[in-house]
């Protein structure tokens, strides 16, 4: 059969791989230059740098994924154990607090600055552990074609407690956990990788604290370009064709089934690229609102305009010079004021200040940075508004998104102790919400996707088919199962089994690694 992929990007390059396996005729069409997507790369005067994530979570997923190829992650990529996780900086001066490289780790941390929050916290992780381990088990993998799944997931036994989960927002649930003000953004922080804040998501996402307070936080050597390069020789070991810039104008339709793609060739106009299946692992919006004619949309403009985009983000990229000892791998650095900051970019506001989330790559990696110098990258959430802006290089993008990031580097330099960083930066590369629009025809510029609010969450987020058009499937963070790169992994599953026929919950079965060709091992 043969299929195109629209996207090049963590979840298009899954997509081929798997596809490709089980013996399809794959070819891939990337817009930009290279590939990754949001999980981009950019290089320059000996600084290489991860453009977009940075948390290697939920090592379960990738061993998984590899092993549906033949494969297993130590086999692919070269992992380190982050010790600690993270550290947790306080706008305050309220000292620092070191995080999750285990779990007795980050009970004690909790212990130290919250006297008798121990028990507390134990049950806390026990059902964070409980609920990760029920929405893989019985959620992540359906596609929700049936509501049979819904019906077959345990805590339906449970009613009261599943009622809570969702409607109780994980602010609420941490705010019953500890009382320090300086833990309780550590328990609701996950909401922003989630694309929402704490008093938005429900509590069901707890779970996300048993993987970065338990579960462990890992950095692939390399970073995220390692992961992607690794994909990409997968997929094409499989026999899948990669293509970059190769911007696709439209999804062709006839008589309701996608038959193909009008592909732009840079030289000589447009060609048609005819296909059996065609997934689109591009946003969302854009597939509806660019790529189909609107009588083959499933949404309108205005629903649109009632979804929650979730936050945008101001990017600096910075290379300095000399070392940075104070900052671990991952730091996160919260405002005095938690709730202040959220309800600044609901209200279309920018925080001020701004909590900020910061990888020091070069903490274990030193193949990111010349020698004697650091490798520091700064994600600032801010409204999704275009109009804030494009970042630049060494300054020169646009006042508002620079003044961002001088605000973001004069607070990181006060609040961790590092008093002269912005004078030892020697190469600045700053990214904006409209670069995110432009470059990744993301909606709104959001940074992420979607909100993983409650009604946008699950069987409620953007579904994997188009009921409008037979053969024309989605992929990626704007769908289920959501945002985050194990998502990605699942998401491709998702239309391997749907191209397989198969629906509903559960994994794929993972072949033995005897009977399939193993390949672009790294």
């Amino acid at each position: 059969m043969k299929i195109a992929i629209i996207g090049g990007g963590i979840t298009g390059l899954s997509t081929a791989a798997l596809l490709a396996a089980d013996g399809h005729d794959v070819e891939l069409f990337e817009a930009r230059d290279a590939l990754g997507g949001r999980a981009g790369s950019w290089a320059f005067e000996g600084f290489r740098f991860d453009t977009g994530p940075s948390w290697f979570l939920m090592p379960e997923v990738f061993e998984h994924f590899y092993r549906l190829l033949g494969t297993t992650t130590a086999d692919q990529l070269d992992l380190v154990r982050l010790d600690p996780g993270y550290r947790v900086f306080f706008e305050s001066g309220a000292g620092q607090l070191d995080l999750g490289s285990d779990r007795e780790c980050s009970l004690a941390a909790f212990e130290q600055v919250e006297p008798g929050s121990r028990a507390r916290m134990e049950r806390y992780l026990d059902s964070a552990r409980e609920t990760y381990r029920l929405a893989l088990d019985h959620f992540l993998y359906d596609d929700f074609a049936s509501p049979r799944g819904l019906l077959r997931w345990p805590e339906l036994r449970r009613a009261h407690r599943l009622l809570r989960l969702l409607t109780e927002p994980l602010a609420a649930r941490a705010a019953r956990t500890v009382t320090d003000p300086r833990l309780q953004p550590v328990l609701g922080y996950p909401a922003v990788f989630l694309g929402t804040s704490p008093y938005r998501a429900p509590s069901m996402y707890h779970l996300m604290s048993h993987l970065d307070l338990e579960d462990g936080v890992f950095y692939p050597m390399g970073g995220f370009t390692a992961v992607v390069e690794d994909l990409a020789r997968l997929a094409e070991a499989r026999g899948a064709v990669l293509r970059t810039g190769a911007p696709v104008g439209r999804i062709t339709v006839s008589d309701g089934v996608a038959t193909g793609l009008d592909v732009s060739d840079g030289s000589s106009g447009t060609r048609h690229v005819r296909a059996d299946i065609v997934v689109s692992a591009a946003d969302l919006h854009h597939t509806e609102q660019r790529l189909l004619a609107p009588e083959h949309r499933t949404r309108s403009e205005a629903s649109w305009r009632r979804a929650d985009p979730g936050p945008s983000a101001v990017l600096a990229m910075l290379g300095v010079r000399g070392a940075l000892p104070r900052l671990p791998h991952h730091s996160l650095a919260f405002t005095n004021d938690w709730r202040e900051n959220f309800g600044a970019i609901e209200a279309g506001r920018v925080p001020d200040p701004a909590s900020v989330y910061v990888c020091r790559p070069s903490a274990t990696d030193r193949g990111v940075a010349p020698a004697g110098h650091e490798n520091l990258f700064v994600l600032v959430p801010v409204p999704a508004d275009t109009g804030l802006g494009h970042g630049g290089i060494g300054g020169a993008g646009d006042p508002r998104v620079e003044q961002i990031a001088d605000a973001a580097i004069a607070n990181l330099a006060t609040w961790t102790g590092e008093r002269d960083l912005a004078d030892r930066v020697v190469l600045r590369r700053t990214v904006g919400p409209a670069d995110f629009a432009d470059d990744l025809g993301s909606w709104r510029g959001s940074a992420l996707g979607p909100a993983h609010v409650l009604r946008q969450s699950a069987f409620l987020r953007g579904r994997i088919d188009n009921p409008k058009v037979r053969g024309l499937l989605h992929a990626g963070a704007t769908t289920i199962p959501g945002i985050g790169v194990p998502m990605c992994l699942i998401s491709a599953e998702l239309i391997a089994k749907r191209v397989r026929g198969q629906r509903g919950g559960g994994r794929l079965p993972e072949p033995a690694r005897s009977s399939v060709r193993v390949g672009g091992t790294g």
